[in-house]
């Protein structure tokens, strides 16, 4: 009897799982069955198509059920929602939606790839007409239509996450009115607090409404048919619709019904070959708990690309060949107005949650390419390392262009174990147009390196010393546009002649612009016998230090 593959769930991970299983056995019977209508679609898309950048619906569906069949003989049911699954039977309960017929389907090997949904809190009023989310193509299609017939001139979105701020930045376009609201302090909660005040600042530039640091608490129609969002502040804020965006949970239910292990952080556990605790059921996605590279701990990471990752692998475990997922890393990036804000790794407030205290960072703010090619612009840039032996723990970027390229070299020396040495000797492809001969990569790995030698050791704005002087190494007309409060200024064009100047036995923590000049002056003061540190970031960090404590 040919194996019989049933596979639950028919987006990223289901699809990917399916098309693999049928490379690696021509012979299985393989039945894929999702509850919706529509399977490999691109989620990542869907915010683009509200705003019709991505113009045409059709063009958000890599495969359809017929293409499934014809191409790779995998039967695909739409509207086939599985209710319940006998582990020790190896069957699973499916019920057609279109009938309520309910009928029974064997398997030898079973897939769960159910995703994850969007939050819906229990709040007063939540129910409301016009109070909508977004996972799927159907939602898609009710945002437009309610957008169309309603001539939306005002939306709030609630969270301010990555498809949070992606439906800003599809709303914005649209000419609509745009409130964020957001729990927490900030916009972006996978960046540190004081990379993300370059997204709020960028956003109220451009228009957009910030309400952070107060959550949702009720909503209600107004008498013009519109919205009302209460916040647990009490602050009310009116629109004419709602985009929920304040996390998804991993669909669980199927799994643990049967029995399965769910993992700490509420995923489905599964080890390494993407098996759960049951020999012949496998899961994958959004409703899986995998290990984090950097922590080693239990990780959910809702993401496209390791829901991929992960379907290669169940794939090749279940047909017996011999591979194992790695990790994750929370490798993301969004577009937000123009900016590019992306991510790898353990962020520093991650670390500081889980008490570790051996790490030290490093800011920049580069140009993209060579300054002396026209269009160059700077970026915003922060990597975390160990700091007893350099290894790369995570980085961050907020910029235009070029941000997308320096996340991703990042991304692969943080796969591999690299250190900030491999950084600085990093070699990259240059012509002006395209970077600089040092790369913000080989830069960041430079500036780490200089401070774990002890050449040009790194302090940062929110620790600077009682007792330090700060030391403004500008030119007189750039600290008299703005300075840290008490700072002297003694510019390093004049440093090799004044530097008697400075006090004898006091800390000197010194910045300049960036960091490069107060590099220069550190190093010369160290060799004076100064104990001189350098303010990472320079005076470009001071603004967003200041304004969240870090930094």
């Amino acid at each position: 009897m040919k194996k019989r593959i049933l596979i639950v769930g028919g987006v990223a991970g289901g699809a990917s799982a399916a098309a693999r299983l049928r490379r690696l056995d021509a012979g299985a019977e393989i039945v894929m069955l999702e509850r919706g209508p529509f399977v490999s679609f691109a989620n990542c898309g869907l915010p683009y198509h509200v705003s019709d950048v991505i113009a045409d619906e059709a063009s958000l569906t890599v495969a359809s059920p017929q293409l499934f069949r014809e191409r790779h003989g995998i039967e695909v049911r739409t509207g086939h929602e599985v209710v319940s699954i006998d582990a020790g039977a190896k069957t699973v309960r499916v019920r057609v939606l279109a009938s309520g017929e309910e009928v029974e389907e064997r398997y030898d090997a079973l897939v769960l790839s159910p995703g994850a949904s969007p939050v819906r809190p229990p709040l007063p009023g939540i129910d409301l007409p016009g109070i909508l989310t977004l996972r799927n193509i159907p939602d898609v299609r009710k945002i437009r239509e309610w957008i169309r017939e309603r001539g939306v001139k005002r939306a709030i979105v609630a969270g301010a996450g990555f498809i949070g701020l992606e439906m800003v930045e599809n709303l914005h376009a649209m000419g609509i009115e745009v409130t964020v609201l957001e729990m927490l302090p900030q916009v972006m909660p996978p960046l540190d607090a004081e990379m993300a005040w370059w997204v709020a600042e960028h956003l109220r530039a451009k228009g957009v409404t910030l309400a952070l640091g107060d959550g949702v608490a009720e909503f209600e129609a107004t008498e013009s048919g519109g919205l009302a969002v209460r916040t647990a502040g009490g602050v009310r804020h009116e629109g004419d619709m709602v985009i929920l965006s304040i996390g998804v949970r991993p669909e669980t239910g199927l799994a643990k019904a049967a029995g399965l292990e769910l993992g700490p952080r509420g995923g489905i556990r599964v080890d390494d070959r993407m098996r759960t605790s049951d020999a012949s059921i496998w899961a994958v996605g959004d409703a899986v708990e995998v290990v984090d590279r950097v922590s080693g701990q239990p990780a959910l990471i809702p993401l496209a690309g390791p829901a991929n990752r992960q379907a290669r692998i169940a794939a090749a475990s279940i047909c017996g060949h011999e591979a194992r997922f790695s990790g994750v890393q929370g490798t993301a990036i969004c577009g937000v107005l123009g900016l590019t804000v992306a991510a790898t790794g353990a962020s520093e407030k991650a670390l500081e949650r889980a008490g570790e205290k051996d790490y030290e960072k490093v800011y920049l703010h580069p140009a993209n390419h060579a300054t002396y090619y026209p269009g160059a612009s700077s970026m915003h840039l922060k990597v975390v390392y160990r700091k007893t032996d350099g290894r790369l723990l995570g980085a961050q970027a907020v910029g235009g262009e070029g941000v997308d390229k320096r996340m991703d070299v990042l991304a692969v020396f943080l796969q591999m174990g690299a250190t900030v040495h491999d950084l600085a000797e990093a070699e990259l492809c240059y012509a002006p147009q395209y970077g600089s001969a040092k790369d913000p990569v080989n830069i960041a790995g430079m500036a780490a390196v200089n401070a774990l030698e002890g050449l040009s050791p790194l302090t940062h704005w929110n620790s600077v010393r009682d007792g330090a002087l700060l030391v403004d190494v500008r030119e007189v007309d750039e600290f008299e546009e703005g300075h840290a409060e008490g700072a002297m200024n003694l510019p390093l064009s004049g440093l090799r002649d004044r530097w008697r100047e400075l006090p004898a036995g006091r800390e000197l923590h010194v910045y300049c612009g960036v960091g490069l000049r107060a590099h220069n002056a550190v190093r010369f003061l160290r060799q004076q016998g100064y104990a001189a540190w350098n303010l990472s970031g320079g005076w470009k960090s001071y603004a967003a230090a200041k304004a969240t404590g870090k930094g």
